[in-house]
């Protein structure tokens, strides 16, 4: 089983599983921004959806984006699911806020969590569930991104944190495809190894598409600093696959 580590230096605290694969960062004097450069991209669901009702996280590592949900989306209701016990015993080493109104942190398994059929639909649904040898393979079946699916409302988006080591990433994406139809994106993110993949449905891209711009002036200024390059990437991947949308 691979153990957290905790790293501390006068800046930062960060979190490893057996490996020298960093899984979160936060900053001492800032622990509500989001360091780590895909942990900023999984947040672009905000330009669907800016004020979601409903997001549903798989993996609470050192709780970066459940700080910054708090923080800045404070009426949004957040359940993380976490495999590990002693990840969760590390929230307060993290600040990561006690459970409440708006936040649910619960001890399950993540696919066993998903395959559930009384669940409410969710927003949003981030995957960033690591092992110190990558994407745990539960989470990587096509029955797995089958149950993502159903999770999601009709509007939702699937937001996932994968490693961009091949062959398994090519792997991954020809799943995703198969399980979620063409509405997936991937992106190479500015720092680390990390793929960040968008699934939604073709009439969410689409509207986006035709309304980029909008929506992304009505965001809250923190939100657009958080984005930033991975707005601009999505936007050009819109570009590419809907130009006329984009045209009107």
């Amino acid at each position: 089983m691979d153990f957290p580590r905790l790293h501390r230096n006068r800046q930062t605290l960060s979190l490893t599983f057996g490996s020298d694969l960093l899984q979160s960062c936060m900053k001492v004097d800032a622990p509500t921004e989001l360091v780590l450069e895909y942990t900023r991209a999984l947040m672009a669901f905000l330009l669907v959806h800016p004020q979601p009702a409903r997001v549903l996280m798989v993996g609470l590592g050192g709780g970066s984006i459940v700080r910054y949900m708090q923080a800045h989306l404070p009426d949004t209701h957040l359940t993380v699911v976490e495999i590990s016990p002693d990840v969760i015993d590390l929230r307060d080493e993290f600040d990561v806020p006690a459970d409440g109104p708006t936040l649910s942190v619960v001890c399950a398994d993540g696919a066993r969590y998903m395959a559930r059929t009384d669940l409410l639909p969710f927003d949003a649904i981030l995957i960033d569930g690591f092992t110190a040898e990558g994407q745990p393979p539960a989470l990587a079946t096509p029955a797995f991104y089958r149950a993502c699916r159903a999770r999601l409302a009709p509007d939702g988006l699937l937001m996932i944190n994968l490693h961009a080591a091949e062959p398994a990433l090519s792997e991954h994406l020809k799943r995703l495809r198969k399980a979620l139809g063409s509405g997936v994106f991937d992106q190479t993110v500015d720092d680390g190894d990390n793929q960040v993949v968008m699934a939604a449905a073709e009439p969410v891209w689409q509207a986006l598409a035709a309304d980029f711009q909008t929506r992304w002036t009505q965001l809250a200024e923190v939100h657009q600093s958080t984005l930033g390059s991975s707005a601009g990437r999505l936007e050009r991947a819109l570009v590419r696959r809907y130009p006329a949308r984009l045209s009107e």
